[in-house]
C-alpha cells in the first residue's frame, strides 16, 4: 500500500470510524471553501460542468466529492472511479499529469471506455490536485464540443490557480487533523443567471408548446399548448420528470436526449410518438440552470429517421445504469487471459460496485477452483479451493441451479450452513452464476461488511455483469489454452540450446509480441561447421499464424542442411528459395546467412530481403554493414544472391536481428537501425548475455509505448582470439 502521503504520487490521508466507514466530511469550513473554488473555476473558464474527485487509497477508488452544473441524480453513475481504470480521472491521479481532450472523437480514440460511458459532444479537462509531492485527487471540467482545440491562456491560468488553491486547502485540513473526505456528494448551485424566466402571458401567445426542466430533469414550467400537445394537465406534469409522467416517453433514448443536452450544452432534437398517432418534435435548449424545451407537432418520420424514433417500450433501465454496466463490461471485454480477467474484476470492477469481498470460482473436473479473490476474510477462500462440486454451500448451489441468489443479511446462510465460517464473518452476500457456452462454468461471490438490501435494479445489473464476466472468463480460458499450445509449438521450432564453438561467444533472445494462436515466424540458428567455422542464420516468415511457424521450421531445416553440406552463403539462400517455390507457399521469408571463419577472422554474408547486420568494432565504434540484398525467399525461382566478405577482428560483436527490434510506427527504418547501432556502441559488451538483454528490453519499452510491434529475434556473436 505504501507510506502515508504516497501512492506513486498520490496521497493517502484520511479518517475512519470504528467500522472502517468514512467519518464526517472533515472540516466543514474547508469543504465550503473548496466548493467555492470549484464554482468560481467553472465560472471563470466558461465550463458548464465541474467535478472534484478525492482519492480514497484504502479502497483504490476516486470518489466525486463536489459537482456543479448537474444534479446528484445525474452525476450518480460517475461518482466512483476505480484507480486502476483506463479513464482520464484515474490516469491523472495515477500519473500526476493533466489531460485535455478536445472532442468526443479524441475521447473515443484515447479513452474508449469513457467515450462509451459518456457518449456526448463535449471537451474535457482533468488536472491533478497536488500539494508538494502529494496528489489528493483531480478536478474535471466539461465544455461543449464546440470549444477551441486547445485551452486558452486565460483558461489554463484559471485552472492552474484553482488546482493549486484546492491543493493547499486540502493540505491545511489534513495537517490540522480534519482531512476532507468524500462521504456524501455535495452539489454547488450554478451562478445566478442574468435573465428572467418568461412569464405565462408571453408563452401562452406562442403557437407551440414550451416547458422548462431543472437540472434534475423535473418540469418547472409549461404553457397551455405544451400541456395540450403532451395530453396531460398542468397538475400532472409540474414537478415530474417527463419520462416518468408520460408512459410513451419512458424509454432510455428520450432521457438520454435530456442527458446529451445537459452534458454537451448544445441544442438537442428528437421525435417521439404520442399514442395513437400524434408525432411530436422536441428541441432542448440547455444552460447552467436547466433546459428549455420547444414542442411542435410533426409528421411521421420516414425510413431515413434514426431507429430510436420508433415507439418506445416501457419500464426499461435508465441511461445512467446502462452506461454504468457498459463501463464495467468494457473492463472485462479488454481482458485477454484469465489473469487479466481476475485483475479487471478485483481492481477495476470491485471498487466501483462498492463490495468489500469478492471471489471468482470456476467448476473444473468436478471441483471448485478459486480464480480470483480479494477482500475475503483471511483463510475463508482456502478451504473452497479444490472443494468437490458435491459438497454443500451457497456457491455450489448457484452453480448447480444456475440461479443467482441475494442475501441482504447472513442469518439464512448461518442457519443453513452453520459449519461455513465465511457466513459468520461477512454480513450480506450475492451469488452470481457464471453461465457461458450453454453451461454454468462457475460462480462470482460478492460479500458485504454491512447488511445490504438489493434493489430489483441492482439485482438485474449484477446478474448482467455476471453474464459478461462469464463470457470474458470463457474467452480468457480459451485464450490461455491456445496460447500455451502456440507457444509450445513455437518453442519446439526454435533451438533449445546453441552449440558451443571455440573462439565464439553467443547470446540470443526471442520476444513474442502476438497473442493466442497468432504466433510469429521469426527464427535464428547457429550451426557448427567444423572446429574453426560456424554459420549463423536469422529470418522472418511473413504472417503470424501456425502456417508461418510451420514454414519457419522448414526454412530453418533447409538452411541447416545446405550449410552442413558446405554450400557457400549465396548458394544456401538460392537452394532454400527453390525449396519454398516447390512448396507453393503463399508466404515470403526474409533471411540473412553468415559464414564465420574464426581462424582468419572474417565473415561471408548473404541476405534475402533482410535488415543489415550491425558490427561493433573492438574500439566500441559501430558499423551498419553494407550487404548486397536479394529478393525475399519464395518469390522468384531463379533469384540470385551475392556474398559480401567483412573482417571480424577479435573482440568484435556481430548483431543479427529481425525488424521487431527496430521498427516502430512513424519512425524511418534507416533512422531506427542507426539508433540500434548507437545503443550497441554505448552499451557495455561484457557480458554478452547482458548486452542482449539490454537491447531487447529497450526495444520492448519502445514497442509498449507505441502499443504494438512485431516479434523480436536477436543473435549476438563476439569473436575471441583462437589459440594457435
Amino acid at each position: 500500500m505504501g507510506e502515508p502521503g504516497e501512492y506513486g504520487k498520490c496521497g493517502r490521508h484520511g479518517q475512519h470510524d470504528q467500522h472502517g466507514r468514512h467519518s464526517l466530511y472533515g472540516d466543514n469550513r474547508t469543504a465550503t471553501e473548496v466548493e467555492r473554488v470549484v464554482a468560481e473555476l467553472v465560472r471563470d473558464t466558461g465550463a458548464h460542468i465541474g467535478a472534484l474527485y478525492l482519492l480514497v487509497p484504502e479502497e483504490q477508488v476516486l470518489r466525486m466529492a463536489v459537482v456543479t452544473g448537474v444534479s446528484r441524480h445525474v452525476a450518480g453513475p460517475w461518482t466512483r472511479v476505480a484507480l486502476a481504470a483506463p479513464v482520464p480521472v484515474a490516469e491523472v491521479a495515477r500519473e500526476g499529469r493533466p489531460v485535455w481532450v478536445a472532442s468526443h472523437a479524441e475521447l473515443a480514440q484515447r479513452f474508449p471506455r469513457t467515450a462509451l460511458a459518456l457518449p456526448y459532444h463535449v471537451a474535457m479537462s482533468v488536472v491533478p490536485l497536488t500539494s508538494g509531492t502529494t496528489c489528493w485527487g483531480a478536478v474535471l471540467q466539461l465544455w461543449p464540443g464546440t470549444h477551441a482545440p486547445e485551452l486558452s491562456r486565460r483558461e489554463a491560468r484559471a485552472i492552474d490557480a484553482a488546482r493549486r488553491r484546492i491543493g493547499r486547502l486540502l493540505r491545511r485540513a489534513a495537517d490540522d487533523g480534519h482531512p476532507m473526505r468524500p462521504t456524501e456528494l455535495r452539489t454547488v448551485s450554478p451562478p445566478p443567471t442574468r435573465h428572467e424566466q418568461p412569464g405565462a402571458e408571453l408563452t401562452e401567445r406562442f403557437p407551440e408548446g414550451t416547458c422548462a426542466l431543472d437540472l434534475e430533469g423535473r418540469i418547472t414550467f409549461l404553457n397551455g399548448k405544451a400541456a395540450e400537445l403532451l395530453g396531460r394537465g398542468h397538475h400532472d406534469l409540474l414537478g415530474a420528470r417527463p419520462w416518468e409522467a408520460l408512459p410513451w416517453l419512458n424509454d432510455p433514448v428520450y432521457e438520454n436526449s435530456y442527458l446529451a443536452a445537459l452534458f454537451s450544452r448544445l441544442p438537442t432534437p428528437f421525435v417521439a410518438l404520442r399514442p395513437p398517432d400524434h408525432w411530436l418534435a422536441f428541441t432542448l435548449y440547455p444552460d447552467s440552470t436547466g433546459i428549455s424545451v420547444r414542442i411542435t407537432p410533426t409528421e411521421a418520420p420516414g425510413h431515413d429517421r434514426e431507429p430510436f424514433l420508433t415507439p418506445p417500450v416501457a419500464a426499461q433501465a435508465r441511461p445512467g445504469a446502462l452506461f454504468h454496466l457498459l463501463h464495467l463490461s468494457t473492463a472485462l471485454t479488454e481482458a485477454v487471459g484469465v489473469k487479466d480477467v481476475a485483475e479487471a474484476v478485483t481492481h477495476q470492477i470491485m471498487p466501483v460496485i462498492s463490495v468489500q469481498g469478492l471471489a471468482v470460482l470456476t467448476a473444473d473436473e468436478g471441483r471448485l477452483q478459486v480464480v480470483a479473490s480479494r477482500g475475503v476474510p483471511q483463510g475463508a477462500a482456502g478451504p473452497v479451493d479444490g472443494l468437490p462440486l458435491t459438497a454443500e454451500g451457497a456457491s455450489l448451489r448457484a452453480i448447480a441451479t444456475g440461479a443467482p441468489a441475494f442475501y441482504a443479511n447472513n442469518e439464512e446462510l448461518r442457519r443453513t450452513y452453520p459449519c461455513i465460517d465465511l457466513y459468520r464473518r461477512m454480513a450480506a452476500f450475492a451469488y452470481l452464476p457464471l453461465f457461458a457456452s450453454g453451461r454454468t462454468i462457475g460462480c462470482c461471490v460478492l460479500g458485504y461488511d454491512q447488511p445490504h438490501p438489493f434493489s430489483p435494479q441492482e439485482r438485474a445489473g449484477l446478474t448482467s455483469l455476471g453474464g459478461v464476466m462469464a463470457q470474458a472468463l470463457e474467452r480468457a480460458r480459451l485464450f490461455d489454452t491456445e496460447n500455451q499450445v502456440a507457444r509450445g509449438l513455437q518453442a519446439a521450432l526454435l533451438p533449445h540450446d546453441l552449440p558451443r564453438i571455440p573462439g565464439l561467444e553467443v547470446a540470443a533472445r526471442y520476444l513474442p509480441a502476438t497473442r493466442g494462436m497468432d504466433i510469429g515466424g521469426d527464427f535464428y540458428d547457429l550451426i557448427r561447421l567444423d572446429d574453426t567455422s560456424a554459420a549463423a542464420v536469422i529470418g522472418d516468415v511473413q504472417g503470424h499464424n501456425v502456417n508461418a511457424a510451420a514454414l519457419m521450421g522448414q526454412v530453418r531445416t533447409a538452411v541447416h542442411t545446405h550449410a552442413s553440406a558446405g554450400a557457400p552463403p549465396d548458394e544456401v539462400l538460392a537452394r532454400t528459395n527453390r525449396l519454398l517455390i516447390d512448396l507453393s507457399s503463399s508466404l515470403f521469408t526474409s533471411c540473412l546467412y553468415a559464414h564465420l571463419d574464426l581462424r582468419h577472422h572474417r565473415a561471408r554474408i548473404a541476405a534475402a530481403g533482410h535488415l543489415p547486420p550491425v558490427l561493433r568494432h573492438p574500439d566500441g565504434r559501430t558499423e551498419i554493414l553494407d550487404v548486397p540484398n536479394g529478393l525475399l525467399l519464395g518469390i522468384e525461382p531463379e533469384a540470385e544472391y551475392r556474398t559480401a566478405e567483412v573482417p571480424l577482428p577479435a573482440g568484435a560483436v556481430l548483431a543479427l536481428y529481425t525488424d521487431g527490434l527496430v521498427e516502430t510506427p512513424g519512425t524511418d527504418l534507416d533512422t531506427a537501425i542507426a539508433e540500434l547501432a548507437a545503443r550497441l556502441a554505448e552499451a557495455d559488451p561484457e557480458p554478452l548475455d547482458a548486452l542482449a538483454k539490454t537491447l531487447v528490453r529497450c526495444a520492448g519499452r519502445i514497442r509498449q509505448s507505441a502499443r504494438g510491434g512485431d516479434d523480436i529475434a536477436l543473435l549476438l556473436m563476439k569473436v575471441a582470439q583462437l589459440a594457435r
